[in-house]
């Protein structure tokens, strides 16, 4: 993988360009978001976005998992993409859901005691373990608080999918943007990254921009 900005270098690895200084919001996690899409935008091929993917974007996402503290994915993307038990030891992942109903528990995600659920507070009660914030509708800024003192989270790694980012853009929650650009267009329907936000204009800035078998790696951070 070779370096394009900000200083142009033949070979840098993952833990090089992305084990960087993530200054921690006061009330909150830091929240990277990590997703891959293809030229025309799509952010899925055939339901999931393995056929958008290569060896180097795997290592990414690998990469990142191993610096965040806790990963956040949405129920849907969950049971499309098969999550289970994380590789590095003590790590939570949060199931994004308005009712914690259709997941299922006995996946090694959740008998593993990774799993956990992010709810509303109204939502029922559940088999595992949950994190709960706002009143009929998922309130995500607290939820991340909640990360960040129950389970001491300074950095959050959202994996989508699009409603979960949708969500997590209107609230202005996403401080880093970890975007793959696939060399495909795909075509079809798929959601964009952020489909179902309302309009928005959030700047971010370009911290890296990386490439490998055509594939591109861009490292956005929120402007302050």
């Amino acid at each position: 993988m070779r370096r394009l900005l900000p200083q142009p270098v033949d070979h840098v690895t993952v833990a090089e360009a992305y084990g960087v200084t993530r200054p921690r919001p006061a009330d909150r996690p830091w929240l990277g978001l990590c997703m891959v899409s293809g030229l025309d935008g799509s952010t899925v091929v055939d339901d999931n976005s393995r056929a958008l993917s290569s060896p180097a974007d795997t290592e990414v996402l690998l990469g990142l998992r191993r610096l965040a503290d806790v990963i956040v994915v949405g129920a849907a993307t969950v049971r499309i993409e098969g999550y289970g038990k994380p590789s590095k030891p003590g790590q939570r992942v949060g199931v994004v859901s308005r009712s914690g109903e259709g997941i299922d528990y006995a996946s090694d995600l959740f008998t593993s005691g990774a799993g956990f659920v992010i709810v509303p507070e109204t939502a029922p009660d559940l088999p595992v373990d949950t994190v709960r914030a706002g009143v009929g509708s998922l309130d995500l800024a607290g939820a991340l608080g909640r990360l960040g003192q129950v389970m001491h989270a300074d950095f959050v790694q959202a994996e989508g999918g699009a409603a979960l980012n949708a969500a997590l853009a209107e609230a202005d929650l996403i401080d880093e943007l970890n975007l793959t650009i696939s060399p495909v267009i795909s075509g079809g329907d798929g959601p964009r990254l952020t489909a179902g936000a309302p309009a928005l204009l959030h700047r971010m800035d370009l911290a890296h921009l990386l490439e490998d078998d055509g594939f591109l790696f861009t490292r956005y951070v929120r402007r302050r």
